[in-house]
């Protein structure tokens, strides 16, 4: 398939507004660090406007939270920010709360729990998780095409920006 559009809808790379980010543990930092590998690695991102103006990517997208919003900011790749979708995150309150409680579970049990308690536990966070990715594929929608799977790197990156201390 090279060569083809689908080649170009994708999110080359991925910043988050540092400021927005107070604090990360050892855990929550790695999270981020394999998101933003497994994102760039693999992802399927179609901003609709910008491919209706002729931008077929690959795009450089910068996340932030402003004002208890989330703030995606889509570029060409290596240009200025092109377009800006403005989601708003009440919807997505009690999934992080959930996420970031069964993770916390999780990251103890990694470390004294039995093989079945840490796969209950991870099998719980997993659901929270595909949960908000469908969230947010629904909030998405009209203004980006993406997949589940870069629904799911993305939430936990809207998690990380939650953050605070």
């Amino acid at each position: 398939m090279t060569g083809s559009n689908h080649n170009h809808w994708r999110i080359a790379k991925i910043d988050l507004d540092e400021d927005t980010i107070l604090w990360r543990s050892a855990d929550v930092e790695q999270e981020r660090r394999v998101a933003m590998f497994d994102l760039v690695e693999e992802n399927s991102f179609k901003p609709i406007r910008l491919v209706e103006n002729g931008h077929n990517g690959p795009y450089d997208l910068k996340l932030a939270v402003q004002d208890g919003r989330l703030v995606m900011a889509i570029g060409m790749a290596g240009a200025e920010s092109l377009e800006t979708i403005v989601l708003g995150l009440a919807r997505f309150r009690r999934p992080i709360r959930e996420y970031f409680a069964i993770c916390d579970s999780y990251y103890q049990a990694i470390r004294k729990a039995t093989a079945a308690e840490i796969e209950t536990i991870d099998m719980a966070r997993r659901g929270v998780h595909n949960g908000a990715a469908e969230l947010l594929l629904e909030r998405l929608e009209g203004k980006v095409e993406t997949d589940f799977a870069t629904a799911r790197r993305l939430f936990t990156l809207i998690c990380v920006l939650h953050i605070k201390g």
